[in-house]
């Protein structure tokens, strides 16, 4: 399980236990996080789980592959260095603590 701590544009912070083998998105959505849709269900073909790994983040994350990368052009919000899609971050133990903040727009 990893402790995944949701920032959104409005101030709120939202802390959820995400159990390993689910994704950051799927962690989000069943929480109700506010501003991750997911309209894809996680296939990594909309973009609209768009979040930013919090910058100088510790925490060991996968690369990026290139279909990722392909999608981060297509975000609403800029791209930024940090910038992730949630549906390709698997929670585990090495994600413990993971933060990320949720752009103010998806679609």
């Amino acid at each position: 399980m990893a402790v995944v701590t949701y920032r959104s544009s409005d101030g709120t912070t939202t802390v959820v236990d995400v159990p390993d083998g689910h994704s950051v998105m799927r962690g989000a959505l069943v929480n109700g996080v506010e501003g991750i849709v997911g309209e894809c269900g996680g296939g990594a073909m909309c973009a609209t789980c768009h979040v930013y790994v919090e910058e100088n983040s510790a925490v060991p994350l996968p690369p990026v592959s290139e279909i990722e990368d392909e999608l981060l052009y297509t975000t609403v919000c800029p791209r930024r260095a940090s910038s992730r899609l949630s549906c390709q971050l698997t929670a585990c133990a090495a994600i413990d603590g993971l933060i990320v903040d949720v752009p103010e727009r998806q679609l």
